[in-house]
């Protein structure tokens, strides 16, 4: 059955700032939250106590792996786009409750990747302080209050400088790391580490958790689609960010996996060991002076992760707040600079008190927080990434678009998914690690209750929210359509409907909201 809905500006609340982003600035929202930066200073080393010389191999699989995640959720966004787009998305195809709840997911996610965020600034802070001759001991919080306050104000303030302001810190640091990689190898003369490309002593049982680690290393991909509704042609820039995104980060981590395993064998030392590989790799290979634009590049590239999940939670916490979910107050625009401030500085309050808390209260290290609040995260990407493979093939079948690829694409992801949430239970991690599952399972069923009474209280409530999402969609559809036809054809407006989601239709006649 066709539905015809009048297009309106909106979807009858307050408008985001259109047309903000272009593909480059889209790429780095999706960089800048898979953040290489951290694999590169901090992950690798972990990884390789797992899989030895196979890391590469192991982040080359996990690449490949996510990939099939990817090719299933590009087939919305390249329908649609608006804010929150992902979970959006999956209502589309798995109905406004698994939507809602995958949203709700994706802000676990973020937090604790911001989270992240702030206790990566805090350590190499210090280092940075530590290289340039200041070895005092400044107590973490401070360098938490720094990041999240600025963080806060530049999302704030305006999108476009949040992405561009990411999309330069992120470059600074991939730079400076990958200098240091020439540096090591044109020390050895470009030679090829046979011991790494033929996977000498590899174990495919002894990958097991260093792949888990590997593809948690990479998630983030997702996160342009919440500005679908900021972005420039999203319909072709969203996507396109999407899969590039995880092809360059992933292309990166292969190559300082090799790079920092072969430097460690040179060094003979066991790259499980260093703390900070990075810095004891640079006063290995004569240039220890380059500790100092290493720690600066790790500090700036986790205060742009903390602001890319800043930015990207916002933006799904705002639609929720509009369908009712969270309190309505949260959905706001601030009137000059088009940003959900409301939701901003909700969310960011929340990011930095937790923070906060879990330093002052558990006396933990940022360091132990930095690895809890990962994981814990890590549990809300893999809810996301599952429902969005569901959904995928049940939307195209209601299109009649499905195909026999996307079938086999979507098997491909879900039991490639299986593989990280298998390691994550078995073997069983040691305490308090093997709590967290719970943590988020407990997270989930707070979102569901928050549903199950929704509509008790107003029955309907997920037919509305159906509804709302769709004409958000459609809207969305629309000014993309409409903006293409007056680019190629100066004076005309009109959308042809073969341009929108199936089953919808846009007629250019009317402005008003339909009863």
């Amino acid at each position: 059955m066709t539905t015809t809905i009048e297009p309106t500006e909106t979807s009858g609340g307050p408008a985001l700032r259109k047309n903000a982003l272009g593909f480059p600035t889209l790429l780095a929202q999706s960089v800048a939250l898979i953040s290489p930066t951290m694999t590169a200073v901090l992950i690798i080393a972990l990884a390789f106590g797992d899989s030895g010389q196979g890391t590469w191999f192991a982040y080359l699989f996990g690449t490949i792996m996510l990939l099939f995640v990817v090719l299933g959720l590009n087939q919305f966004s390249k329908r649609s786009a608006t804010a929150g787009s992902m979970y959006a998305y999956t209502a589309k195809g798995l109905g406004p409750a698994a939507g809602v709840l995958s949203g709700w997911a994706l802000v676990w996610s973020y937090w604790g990747i911001a989270t992240a965020g702030l206790c990566g600034f805090a350590i190499f802070a210090q280092a940075f302080l530590s290289g340039i001759g200041i070895h005092a001991t400044v107590n973490p919080i401070i360098f938490f209050l720094i990041s999240g306050a600025i963080c806060l104000t530049v999302a704030w303030k305006d999108i476009r400088i949040s992405s561009l302001l990411t999309l330069a810190l992120e470059a600074l640091s991939v730079a400076c790391i990958l200098i240091l990689a020439f540096i090591v190898l044109f020390k050895h003369g470009l030679s090829v580490d046979t011991t790494q490309v033929k996977l000498k002593g590899v174990s495919l049982k002894d990958m097991d958790f260093a792949i888990v680690v590997c593809i948690f290393s990479l998630v983030g991909f997702e996160s342009a689609t919440a500005l679908g509704s900021e972005a420039r042609k999203p319909l072709t820039n969203i996507p396109k960010a999407v899969l590039c995104s995880l092809l360059i980060t992933g292309a990166f981590m292969v190559f300082m996996s090799y790079v920092e395993v072969f430097a460690a064998h040179h060094m003979g030392v066991d790259l499980s060991t260093l703390a900070t590989p990075l810095t004891n790799i640079s006063k290995a290979y004569g240039v220890a002076f380059f500790k100092v634009p290493v720690a600066l590049g790790a500090m700036v590239s986790f205060f742009s992760l903390s602001l890319s999940c800043l930015n990207a939670g916002a933006r799904i916490i705002f639609p929720l707040a509009g369908h009712g979910f969270l309190p309505e107050r949260v959905h706001a625009v601030h009137p000059t600079n088009k940003t959900p401030h409301m939701a901003l500085a909700m969310y960011g309050g929340i990011i930095l008190a937790i923070a906060l808390v879990l330093h002052l209260w558990s006396g933990t290290s940022p360091l132990t927080i930095f690895d809890d609040v990962g994981t814990m995260a890590a549990f809300g990407f893999l809810f996301a990434y599952f429902m969005i493979t569901i959904a995928a093939p049940v939307y195209l079948k209601k299109l009649g678009e499905l195909k026999g690829r996307h079938v086999a694409v979507a098997v491909m992801a879900f039991v490639c998914l299986m593989v990280p949430l298998i390691g994550s239970f078995y073997p069983a991690p040691a305490y308090p690690v093997n709590l967290f599952p719970y943590m988020f399972l407990a997270f989930m069923l707070l979102g569901g209750g928050r549903l199950y009474w929704m509509n008790r209280v107003a029955p309907g409530a997920l037919t509305q929210i159906e509804a709302e999402l769709e004409l958000a969609l459609a809207n969305s559809a629309h000014e993309v359509a409409e903006a293409e036809e007056a680019h190629h054809h100066p004076g005309h407006v009109h959308a042809p409907s073969g341009s929108l989601p199936a089953g919808i239709q846009i007629s250019t006649m009317s402005s008003n909201k339909p009863n």
